[in-house]
């Protein structure tokens, strides 16, 4: 997918990371949603906010094109609270 960099943003109203392709078509990432699909830890969670905060297009490029479960396991390490 060919993405329009300079119209990927994250929109606190709704809570979406918007990106607008460059034919127009535009695709809105329900981040709550995503995150309960992963069941994050906090630490991943952390993460996901700071792509999203930082850099929305790195973020949409990893929910749609990547590998979302292996990069928070590398960047944050697999380890899960035991109860």
């Amino acid at each position: 997918m060919k993405y329009d960099a300079r119209a990927c943003h994250y929109n606190r109203d709704t809570g979406c990371v918007e990106l607008l392709l460059r034919g127009g078509r535009k695709i809105s990432i329900d981040c709550t949603g995503v995150e309960d699909m992963l069941d994050v830890t906090m630490a991943q969670r952390s993460e996901l906010d700071y792509l999203i905060y930082n850099d929305p297009l790195a973020y949409a490029d990893l929910i749609l094109n990547g590998e979302p479960e292996k990069y928070l396991k590398n960047v944050t390490g697999g380890h899960r609270l035991e109860i």
